[in-house]
């Protein structure tokens, strides 16, 4: 409503836009109306998948989840690599609460790396403040509700009574959640296979880059992923590996523009998000054929 009334004191025609609040219960027969040609939406993969599976004839366009993955490569390696690469993680495993597709919830490291860097990410986590998202000092708000911090208390909770190794964080407080780092993540755990959704970081080390490549693609999600290196050539090997729509080198996944074509693979959705990709979406071409003209 506040972009409504943006909007409004612009220039632009009557009809040119429109805000439409629309209660839950009634948002089926709108998405179904044959009138709207294309259905756009952000959100979760359960809530996107009904929506294309209710419309099959319509254009839709889906940015879902992701799963997002940092890796730090074994050319990553001095004392200010590493402490720029955890502060980066620290930092963009937790802004929003950890409530954005793209923040970090996956760490893998080289092997040769991983010790150096591990008690690195945690000090870095363990420096974030939480508290009230209106005050300035302020690193890591509560979650959007209580129930969507106790499903992440209870998945760190099922990680950890499966074997995980939990270093810092893990405690709820109402609609806060500690920032928490774990490691020893079983594969199978839901915090591993799932979007978390919060404040968790989990950290896994990989023998060389094959294997931190094939980690990063084992999900079915594929929004972005990170890859921290100096190495030109590795960075087109990611870019050429990763079953991922965007690959950031040298930083987090955690990064968009509006001019690039944001969305993702696999599970994470259909289609890019970004103005020019937008207007294609809404769009389509026309054909007139001129004919009898004597030119």
């Amino acid at each position: 409503m506040l972009i409504g009334e943006l909007l409004a004191g612009t220039e632009l025609p009557a009809g040119a836009w429109s805000i439409l609040p629309v209660p839950n219960d009634r948002m089926p027969a709108l998405v179904r109306d044959e009138r709207l040609p294309v259905i756009s939406f952000t959100g979760s993969e359960q809530v996107g998948y009904a929506i294309m599976d209710s419309v099959p004839r319509k254009h839709c366009t889906l940015e879902l989840g992701g799963n997002g993955a940092a890796v730090v490569l074994a050319d990553w390696a001095s004392d200010e690599d590493l402490d720029r690469a955890a502060q980066r993680i620290a930092a963009f495993s937790n802004y929003q609460g950890g409530q954005s597709c793209i923040s970090v919830q996956r760490v893998i490291a080289d092997t040769s790396v991983y010790d150096r860097l591990l008690p690195r990410i945690v000090a870095a986590v363990e420096a974030q403040v939480t508290g009230d998202p209106a005050d300035d000092a302020t690193d890591v708000g509560p979650l959007v509700s209580q129930d969507a911090a106790e499903r992440v208390e209870a998945w760190v909770r099922e990680a950890v009574e499966a074997g995980a190794t939990l270093l810092t964080g893990g405690k709820r407080d109402g609609a806060s959640y500690a920032p928490t780092v774990l490691t020893d993540v079983p594969a199978g755990a839901t915090i591993a296979r799932e979007e978390v959704f919060g404040p968790v970081l989990t950290v896994a080390r990989a023998d060389g880059e094959e294997a931190a490549f094939a980690a990063v693609n084992d999900s079915k999600y594929g929004l972005q992923a990170g890859v921290f290196t100096h190495d030109l050539q590795a960075a087109f090997r990611a870019h050429r590996a990763l079953e991922v729509g965007g690959v950031v080198i040298g930083d987090v996944p955690s990064y968009r523009a509006d001019q690039m074509p944001y969305g993702g693979a696999k599970q994470s959705g259909v289609g890019r998000e970004g103005v020019r990709f937008a207007m294609d979406d809404y769009t389509y071409e026309r054909v007139m054929v001129l004919t009898g003209l004597a030119l």
